[in-house]
């Protein structure tokens, strides 16, 4: 029977419908329309098909296979918690017990985060050249899900970023998936990895939506000079495309070194500033990131604001707990603990660029910050290998050290170590790294020449 009705619907305004209604059982339900599918067929989403890791889709194609002979030196996960060598300050793990004992953080958060953790990360971050307010904060599942949400709400499908190569391959991962292009600008290696500047702008063009801006850099540990900054910001300017600047290393710098936020530096270009507690803090797993909202000239205005908040509605992003633990770690971790991480990092860097650099074969690229360096291989100094895949696939079945190979970046025939190891690895790997390059290195024909002569 055909069932004609009135009834209340939203602001208490009339809504007319007309349903189709079947009997069952002396109820009415709306009648099922029969269902044209003849056959199972569940397919995967565009998105999930589109949706590529460039390291994954390297290393699990790699024949793995240490020597067993060799206990295996992992230099290849940027995680610095692997080896347990770097463990968190006693203040922090305080913060989350105080954070469990409150049961203050046990329910859902807002979609944007607690008020007073957003007041905390503000209050950290904000300087006389780019202030901050809590509605200026955005808290994340880690930095991941920061840089996510900052492609999600800048960019359309057709639209285009500009990436850099060598770079984090999330940022392809994510574009891809969201049918947004993505084009890789170069990083130059005899410059310390700085941005090739007149390439970078010939990629832009009307659909250029976002430019991206790693500093210090994953995977090559560089830090951008304070001038070289301006120079990128100037880039932009010009064209008038917003800048995402990745800077979850940014407070892991060497001495002597310096490294502005790219927010302070800026007076007309607008810019979402991701970061996190991962990598200073030296807690990945505990997925807490944030997006810094740097407006200029309310570029972004009200729109990008509630775009962000709305795209935080997808999911209830940073966890609870370690929100109610931010505000003590954010103002109670001591500096020690800070100036004890950077100092190993840098040690161990120097050390591993020492060694390398008197490796027939190997340029090793001298960081400035991060966890990371980057060593090119002359592949026509190496004619048994192919590529740096083939190269570090190899230095893995021989040596049982693992690095991984820089094609997982777009950027071949380097190759990326972690530098969080101990440093007893860290020697030992760079010993049997130099074994195996002896092995195989062979001189080229006008080394040989000059031999002759």
């Amino acid at each position: 029977m055909s069932l004609f009705c009135m009834w209340s619907g939203v602001n208490g305004k009339t809504v007319h419908g007309s349903f189709h209604h079947v009997s069952v059982n002396g109820s009415l339900y709306p009648a099922k329309t029969k269902s044209r599918r003849q056959r199972w067929e569940v397919k995967p989403s565009e998105m999930a098909n589109n949706t590529l890791n460039p390291i994954r889709a390297i290393v699990d194609g790699m024949k793995l296979s240490p020597n067993p002979d060799k206990p295996m030196i992992a230099l290849s996960i940027g995680d610095p918690t692997v080896f347990g060598n770097l463990p968190t300050d006693e203040a922090v793990l305080q913060a989350m017990r105080d954070a469990v004992d409150s049961q203050k953080f046990n329910g859902y958060a807002p979609s944007v985060g607690y008020l007073k953790s957003r007041e905390a990360v503000a209050n950290f971050y904000s300087c006389s050249q780019a202030p901050l307010e809590a509605d200026d904060v955005i808290l994340t599942s880690g930095c991941s899900q920061a840089i996510d949400l900052a492609i999600s709400v800048l960019c359309n499908p057709g639209d285009n970023i500009l990436v850099p190569c060598p770079g984090f391959s999330l940022y392809k991962t994510l574009a891809v998936s969201m049918g947004i292009e993505v084009k890789l600008y170069n990083l130059l290696p005899e410059k310390s990895w700085e941005i090739d500047l007149q390439h970078l702008e010939s990629l832009i063009d009307e659909r250029t939506s976002c430019l991206i801006v790693t500093n210090p850099s994953n995977p090559c540990g560089s830090v951008f000079t304070k001038e070289h900054l301006q120079k990128i910001i100037k880039v932009a300017s010009r064209h008038c495309v917003p800048i995402l600047a990745d800077e979850i290393y940014g407070d892991m710098v060497f001495p002597g070194c310096d490294c502005p936020s790219m927010a302070s530096l800026s007076s007309d270009v607008p810019i979402l500033s991701c970061g996190g507690l991962a990598k200073r803090w030296l807690v990945p797993g505990w997925r807490m990131g944030w997006i810094l909202i740097h407006d200029r000239n309310d570029v972004f205005g009200s729109e990008i604001r509630q775009g962000l908040m709305k795209l935080t509605q997808r999911i209830l992003g940073a966890c609870s707990i370690v929100q109610g633990a931010l505000e003590s770690i954010l103002n109670n971790t001591p500096q020690s603990f800070y100036n004890s991480t950077i100092r190993f990092l840098k040690s161990n860097s120097e050390i591993c660029f020492s060694e390398l650099s008197t490796v027939p074969g190997l340029n090793p690229v001298m960081p400035s910050g991060a966890m990371y360096l980057m060593v090119g291989i002359d592949m026509d100094h190496f004619p048994d290998f192919k590529n740096d895949v083939d190269f570090t696939e190899r230095l893995v079945t021989e040596q049982s050290v693992f690095c991984l190979p820089a094609s997982a970046f777009e950027y071949p025939n380097f190759f990326r170590i972690v530098v969080t190891v101990p440093e007893e690895m860290m020697v030992e790997a760079c010993a049997r790294i130099r074994e195996f390059c002896q092995r195989y290195y062979r001189p080229s024909s006008c080394d040989s020449n000059d031999l002759d002569q």
